[in-house]
């Protein structure tokens, strides 16, 4: 049974055979309350029923008296009776006297009782009234008619058990009245039987309805009553009352336990006296109950109204609304409103507020409550003529101590710095965590410029000073960005962005030093973002090429390969230095497919070499961490014909310093093709002997600084050679010297032990066509020695 809007009430659809009683349909409703509803309706009149069959049977004994053997008759009636009597006690079971459910059963095995009846009952038209005169066949017409009429009154709420009575009897009577012929009055007694079958079934039908209307109400009822009483047994609202004088009258018992009151004593009380509690006699009223004081004053409605309320020891708070009363005349004589406790919500509230602005982490307060702490700074700055200051700091050398040592020491090393943040600043300052490892600070009053700056360097002397965590001893750094608010940018995204660019400063000077916002940063920044669009498409444009520098045999001079060194040339800002856009690559993480083209160009060029010469390749950090970089690296080889071990890869100290990467596993799985591997500034960073040992390196390259050091004279430069081509040695590798210009430092470098040269000395990097001619010279056996 599905339901149908109505204007009042949702009118069921009712299923036929349901109603029936022929199927259970699978819907929400439960049919058994309303099949037992049918039987009651059926009980209720079984003695009339009864009561009609035995009067019917008494007139039908009397008609036939004389026309029929008097023994057939008196049997007859004793079945009927019989009949009548099993049927009557059947409906008046006590199986379902007091049943609130039936099953389907019980409703489909009335139709036993129809035909039971209609059976007894077909006896007389059939068997004596197509046998008796004319008067005779209508009185039993007539009687017939009055107990189709009489059943199909006590029966309607059974409509299977009707129908089945109705539609046998009424076959049986209009057979008779054919039989004496007729026709015209069988026409009608079938036209009489179908509108009594109609009558019956809407009947049925009505029931129904009105029982599962009844059954719908019932459960309404019972959720309501549900509802209520879970509303009295929790501590939910509560009423309250004033009069014109804003004193309580009629106080709920709820809203005076609420405030701790007696429900009696509580009327008459001011209101704003019964909230106020202890601070009544002080005055000091939260901003809350003035403006419920003002709204009562001027006789308001108001919602949604908090308020903290002292009860006893704690703090409640309270929403209340209320309307202004009238009387018949328009008399003002009060309020009426509800309250409720909501403490708990607002705690709830509060805790979420906390969690959406303040950093997990660190528990200092996140980027959002920093924009909104910046952006008061700035209002009261501008307001008051003064200025704000904001600070980006940027933890140095984090990522190495995060990559190497793992997160959760790096997560507890950024407790640790937000623990030294937070004794450096006052009640003027806010510090924040933005992400990752950048704090900052918001400066609320930066009238005095020196105090800001003496903070700034405070930060990084702090942050600078060595960390005890997990049993290792950290060393990091800071660098901060400063911006003076409104003169560095009138809104807070703007002094964001411009404390942002004075850090980026601060970072490219090396880290470990503070600088403030100046205007030509802004300037550097739009050049950066120039570069960095025409850097995205200069591949694609064809602006590329690459130069190849000559690497001699330290000894004999003799040419043994070339390291391929990529230019830019753009047609409007004409050459730019690699020093300029190979970290604006990596930034912009441009660096991978850059990578690759300039591999597979280096590649087929060094294929058109004469052999043995080899071919040098700059890899960055980023294409190792690259599983597919293996792929990319045979795929070159594989189109360009160049032997595996004429390609040499070049890799910084940097690739290892990131544990728990697949760098080092892709190193070997290179090596293993049979490429060459080779270290490049050895000495400048995170020395360590360790992946020395551990990695198939062929070559060690000595840093030119070490070189150009040496030359002077300066004695730990010549002793870190000195040790590199030892360790070397050692270890079967080569050595190749960076930066060689003279004549005076190839000699000092020879002495050394290096076995490689490479530098201005011997040759700049040449166009592709001059390497080609100087690959092809003939350099007899000490190239092939080499």
């Amino acid at each position: 049974m599905s339901t149908e809007p109505s204007s009042q009430f949702a009118t069921p659809r009712i299923d036929v055979r349901a109603l029936l009683g022929l199927y259970d349909p699978a819907d929400t409703t439960d049919w058994g309350p309303i099949r037992a509803a049918q039987l009651h309706a059926g009980r209720q009149l079984a003695l009339f029923l009864l009561g009609a069959n035995v009067i019917g049977a008494a007139l039908v004994v009397m008609m036939f008296d004389g026309q029929a053997p008097r023994w057939t008759l008196i049997g007859w009636a004793v079945l009927t009776g019989l009949v009548s009597v099993g049927v009557t006690i059947r409906r008046l079971a006590t199986r379902h006297r007091d049943a609130n459910s039936a099953t389907l059963g019980d409703v489909r095995d009335t139709v036993l009782e129809g035909i039971a009846l209609a059976a007894v009952w077909s006896v007389p038209p059939l068997a004596l009234g197509s046998r008796a005169d004319i008067g005779t066949a209508m009185g039993l017409w007539i009687v017939l008619s009055v107990m189709l009429t009489a059943s199909a009154v006590a029966m309607a709420a059974l409509p299977l058990a009707t129908l089945s009575f109705l539609g046998v009897l009424g076959a049986a009577i209009a057979g008779m009245l054919l039989l004496i012929g007729s026709p015209l009055l069988a026409a009608a007694t079938v036209l009489f039987v179908v509108l009594l079958m109609v009558g019956c079934f809407q009947r049925g039908k009505s029931l129904v309805v009105i029982r599962a209307n009844e059954i719908g109400l019932a459960e309404r009822d019972e959720t309501v009553s549900l509802l209520l009483r879970e509303f009295e047994e929790e501590d939910g609202d509560w009423l309250w009352e004033t009069d014109s004088a804003r004193r309580i009258v009629r106080a709920s018992p709820r809203f005076a336990r609420s405030v701790l009151l007696d429900p009696v004593k509580i009327n008459g009380m001011p209101l704003l006296q019964a909230l106020a509690g202890a601070h009544w006699e002080s005055g000091e009223f939260s901003s809350g109950l003035r403006t419920l004081a003002d709204k009562l004053k001027n006789r308001e409605a108001f919602r949604d109204l908090l308020l903290p309320v002292q009860v006893g020891e704690t703090e409640r708070w309270f929403a209340l609304a209320a309307s202004p009363r009238h009387d018949e005349d328009g008399a003002f004589i009060g309020f009426r409103g509800v309250g409720s406790d909501v403490t708990a919500q607002r705690e709830s509230a509060d805790k979420i507020n906390r969690m959406a602005r303040y950093d997990t982490l660190t528990g200092l307060p996140n980027r959002l409550h920093l924009n909104e702490q910046l952006a008061r700074a700035m209002a009261e700055a501008e307001k008051w003529g003064t200025r704000c200051a904001f600070m980006m700091i940027d933890l140095d050398r984090f990522k190495a101590v995060n990559d190497s040592l793992g997160h959760p020491i790096g997560d507890r090393l950024l407790g640790r710095v937000s623990e030294r943040l937070g004794h450096l600043v006052t009640d003027n300052e806010m510090v924040g965590r933005l992400g990752g490892d950048e704090f900052a600070v918001v400066v609320r009053d930066a009238s005095d410029g020196a105090r800001v700056e003496k903070l700034a360097q405070t930060i990084i002397d702090s942050l600078s000073r060595p960390y005890e965590v997990d049993a290792h001893t950290l060393y990091i750094g800071a660098s901060v960005g400063v911006a003076i608010g409104p003169r560095d940018g009138r809104t807070a995204e703007m002094l964001i962005r411009s404390a942002d660019l004075a850090l980026y400063r601060s970072k490219d000077a090396g880290g470990g030093v503070f600088h403030a916002y100046e205007p030509q940063l802004h300037v550097k920044a739009e050049e950066r973002r120039v570069l960095e669009m025409a850097l995205r498409q200069a591949l694609e444009k064809g602006e590329m090429h690459l130069e190849y520098q000559p690497v001699v045999a330290a000894g004999t001079g003799s040419l043994t390969g070339f390291e391929a060194l990529l230019r830019w040339t753009h047609p409007e800002l004409g050459v730019i230095s690699p020093a300029k856009f190979v970290p604006l690559a990596e930034d912009a993480r441009l660096i991978v497919p850059m990578g690759e083209w300039v591999l597979r160009q280096a590649c087929d060029e060094a294929a058109a070499w004469p052999a043995p010469t080899r071919v040098a390749v700059n890899v960055s950090p980023e294409q190792l961490h690259n599983p597919a970089f293996v792929s990319v690296v045979a795929s070159a080889l594989a189109n360009s014909g160049l032997p595996p071990e004429r390609l040499e890869l070049e890799v910084t100290e940097g690739v290892f310093m990131r544990e728990g990467t697949v760098a080092v596993q892709v190193l070997e799985r290179v090596l293993d093709l049979g490429v060459r591997l080779s270290l490049d500034d050895f000495g400048t960073g995170y020395s360590s002997l360790g992946y020395l040992a551990r990695t198939r390196f062929s070559t060690i390259k000595v840093d030119r600084s070490f070189v150009q050091g040496a030359s002077r004279g300066q004695k730990e430069p010549i002793a870190i050679i000195r040790a590199v081509v030892a360790l070397a040695q050692s270890l079967g590798m080569a050595t190749t010297a960076e930066g060689v210009e003279t004549e005076e430092e190839h000699r000092l470098i020879q002495d050394l032990g290096c076995t490689k040269v490479q530098g201005y000395y011997f040759g700049r990097p040449l166009p592709v066509g001059e390497a080609r001619a100087l690959a092809s010279r003939d350099w007899g056996k000490e190239a092939a020695a080499a």
